[in-house]
């Protein structure tokens, strides 16, 4: 091994170790998680019961708030009921008390492992607006409502309305009107504030209506599902904001009037619109890592409030997939929250990517055969590029022979001659040395924004092909206890099929580049970093990146075929025998890399001047 290839591993090894140590969880965190394993242990053993809700939401008390400024027939204190709203794809339930949405089942879905899909649950939600009456403030979440009916039941093309009635006086009330469609996932929201002008006192001239709640578990990866989580949120001229998604996050927005209000998980969201917007809105999310849920997020948001007697303010919930068209159709531009990537790559998917995998799922493929299709299509498409890399990797593999001779002639002590004679030689011969990557490059953006579109996709959430039974998540061939640092507990299949084919590709890309030193080491590598990166990424996403290495590895075989290496030297040596044209344009790469070389003879001399 030479000292450049020692060199080159040497620092490889320090980028591991330092990475290693950089992401080293905090000690912090570590007695965090180590608490959340105590707790675990001992709710099994039985030393204690398992909590019902989060510490952040507590559940509230049944009409028993201070609410004399705010009392009438249906603010009696009594015991909160439950009514259903329900259609095709939607069970909501509501409670007297607050006259809220407490609990929301997508009826067509279910949990990674087979549960009926909740949203919420009524122990981890509020709902409601926050008042001052007579000096005091009083929270409608606390409060009794009277319902219109007991339930809803929408089917077919109806559409029906139920209200939650809270009254002050005669003619005096709150009214929370739920509208739904026989399909669909909106919940129509009306607020109705009836003659409430003179007891109600808004804090300049603003309503502040609260919504918060503790999103439960619905994937297998707790950690990707927390990683896809967070509050997004639009504003009426189009401009998508979101918090953190790695961190907790508060925020004011109060520039511009809001649009909507997201509470986003990884392949579901809880969406309330306001159709005039909010005033401002404060936001925030946290993740408690003690519970079971993804996490918390809460938003507080200001509506206009005049005086008027009458003051209504139209809105409507989204509680559904975040399937990109299914979005799209709600309006809003509620497909937004969905990322796609950033600069190029989020151009990329929105309209190449995701138009032709659309237009694959209509032929109701299994979604492994769509993924492979669409692999294939993009391989033809990029055929081109990658006949170019390889005949200008084995262009340079021809001309090894003669730059191991000229290097044999200079040696490696005068390093600047000698990338000045391989230039002239590759300037006789017409070969480019970045030929052979320059393609690559080109396809990069192609493969990172695929890495960005596969975990978002909704359509491959339980869908299963070959032995993955759920092609949005890791498919695991072997588990074991989580290994420190290294934060693994498993190994997927896919992912470990994706490393060994890549690993095989590389081999025989340095047979036809004739890549020698650190770089050959460098190639085989990178596929092992990588493997630690994707060994939790949706196996739908690794058998893609297979897909692209097997064809890749055949279009090349089938090219080598084509590539006679012997009319590729003959070419080379047709090209060396021309006589050089003085007006022919250099290259950008060319000329620089003279330049380069210019100023590098230049110095030593200056050197020996100045001496």
């Amino acid at each position: 091994m030479d000292r450049n290839t020692f060199t080159g591993l040497f620092l490889i090894l320090l980028i591991l170790v330092g990475s290693t140590f950089l992401l080293k969880p905090s000690q912090e965190q570590v007695k965090k998680e180590q608490l959340h394993q105590d707790s675990l242990k001992a709710i099994k053993e039985g030393k204690i019961k398992a909590p019902t809700a989060n510490a952040s939401f507590t559940p509230q008390k049944s009409a028993t708030a201070d609410s004399a400024a705010i009392k009438g027939a249906g603010n009696k204190a009594a015991a909160p009921q439950l009514v259903t709203l329900e259609n095709k794809e939607l069970k909501v339930t509501l409670s007297t008390q607050g006259g809220r949405i407490v609990s929301v089942q997508l009826k067509n879905e279910k949990t990674f492992d087979k549960k009926p899909l909740i949203l919420f649950s009524p122990e981890q939600s509020k709902f409601g607006l926050t008042l001052t009456s007579a000096g005091k403030q009083v929270q409608t979440n606390d409060l009794i409502f009277t319902p219109s009916a007991p339930s809803l039941t929408v089917t077919g093309k109806d559409s029906s309305s139920l209200t939650m009635h809270l009254a002050y006086a005669a003619n005096q009330s709150i009214d929370y009107v739920y509208t739904l469609k026989g399909d669909g996932y909106k919940v129509g929201y009306n607020l109705v504030l009836n003659n409430m002008n003179g007891v109600v006192n808004a804090q300049n001239n603003q309503l502040t209506l609260n919504w918060a709640a503790s999103l439960h578990k619905q994937e297998r990866d707790m950690k990707m599902e927390r990683t896809y989580s967070t509050v997004y949120l639009e504003d009426t001229e189009g401009n998508v904001n979101d918090l953190s998604l790695t961190k907790d996050e508060e925020k004011n927005f109060a520039d511009k009037k809001i649009q909507w209000v997201s509470f986003k998980q990884r392949f579901f969201s809880n969406v309330l619109i306001a159709k005039d917007g909010f005033t401002s809105a404060d936001v925030s999310v946290a993740t408690d890592v003690n519970s079971n849920d993804v996490k918390q997020m809460s938003a507080k948001m200001q509506l206009p409030f005049s005086g008027a007697n009458t003051a209504t303010y139209p809105m409507e919930f989204y509680f559904g997939p975040n399937q990109f068209d299914l979005l799209k159709a709600q309006g809003y531009h509620l497909e937004r929250q969905i990322d796609l990537g950033w600069g190029p790559l989020k151009y990329i998917n929105r309209f190449a990517v995701l138009p032709v995998f659309d237009f694959l799922k209509n032929f109701n493929w299994n979604y492994g055969l769509i993924i492979l299709v669409l692999t294939i299509l993009l391989k033809v498409v990029l055929f081109p590029l990658t006949y170019k890399s390889y005949l200008s990797m084995a262009k340079m593999r021809v001309l090894k022979p003669e730059m191991d001779e000229i290097k044999g002639k200079v040696g490696e002590d005068n390093p600047t001659l000698l990338q000045q004679e391989y230039m002239k030689l590759y300037k006789k011969a017409g070969v480019n040395p970045l030929g052979g990557c320059l393609p690559l490059v080109i396809q990069m953006p192609i493969i990172l924004a695929f890495f960005r579109f596969f975990p978002n996709l909704f359509e491959l959430r339980g869908q299963s092909f070959l032995w993955m039974h759920d092609l949005s998540t890791y498919d695991s061939v072997i588990n074991f206890p989580m290994i420190p640092f290294l934060n693994w507990d498993h190994i997927s299949l896919m992912c470990l099929l994706m490393t060994i084919s890549t690993l095989i590709q590389t081999y025989f890309n340095n047979q036809t580049s004739g890549a020698t030193g650190q770089m050959k080491y460098i190639g085989y590598i990178t596929p092992l970093i990588f493997f630690g990166v994707l060994n939790s990424y949706p196996a739908g996403l690794n058998y893609y990146y297979f897909c692209a290495n097997i064809l890749t590895f055949s279009q090349q075989y089938f090219i080598r075929l084509m590539v006679d290496d012997k009319k590729i030297h003959a070419q080379i040596q047709e090209n060396k025998k021309k006589p050089e044209d003085p007006n022919k344009k250099k290259s950008g790469f060319t000329a620089k890399m003279e330049e380069m070389m210019r100023q590098q003879r230049q110095t030593p001399a200056i050197q020996t001047k100045k001496k």
